[in-house]
């Protein structure tokens, strides 16, 4: 059906006479095709020489200068790249180092401060074993001196009670030597 209506539209074109020339379109004329030609190379010759000498040595100059730029702009990045490695091994190199300094600086300090410690500890014994040193020589004297103390009581006491069970008073010498007889054979288990 289709190829039937083309071969309709192709016929009445050809039978009415529709071609442009005749209808007034100079430009499809014959006689008019020489000047069209002379135009047409003119002006395409114009546009070639002004495009080829003209815009193509900008372009080409732009593109040149874009390239440079970026060509320019990575060895930059490279060098700048490179100088922040060389940074990074610098920067981890000090931090090794730092590293090892304050282990350093901590196992001195550790050291002196053990030192400090027995120091310290040294003298806090030395004045521990003087103050019980001291106490056991006041003990000693307070026991020597309590003895008498005992003594003198026990022998006052002694006294009373046989005065007080005899109704005579006693020699203070005889009660004497009882009670310090007693307390030599006594003595040992309370010292």
């Amino acid at each position: 059906m289709k190829r039937y209506l083309a071969l309709i539209l192709v016929l009445s074109t050809i039978c009415t006479n529709l071609f442009a020339a005749e209808a007034g379109m100079p430009q499809l004329d014959p006689k008019y095709w020489a000047s069209q030609a002379f135009w047409l190379i003119l002006v395409f010759s114009i546009l070639y020489i002004s495009i080829a000498k003209i815009y193509l040595p900008k372009i080409k100059s732009n593109l040149d200068d874009r390239e440079n730029k970026i060509k320019e702009d990575l060895d930059e990045a490279s060098k700048l790249k490179n100088l922040s490695e060389k940074k990074i091994k610098e920067y981890e190199i000090i931090l090794e180092n730092s590293k090892k300094e304050v282990t350093k600086i901590l196992l001195v300090s550790k050291n002196t401060l053990n030192k400090n410690i027995q120091n310290k500890k040294a003298s806090m014994e030395k004045e521990i074993e003087n103050e019980i040193s001291k106490a056991q020589k006041e003990i000693l004297e307070m026991k020597k001196n309590s003895i008498n103390s005992i003594h003198n009581i026990s022998q006052e006491i002694a006294s009373n009670i046989i005065e007080k069970i005899s109704g005579d008073k006693l020699n203070e010498s005889s009660t004497r030597a009882v009670i310090e007889d007693v307390a030599k054979k006594n003595i040992g288990k309370y010292l």
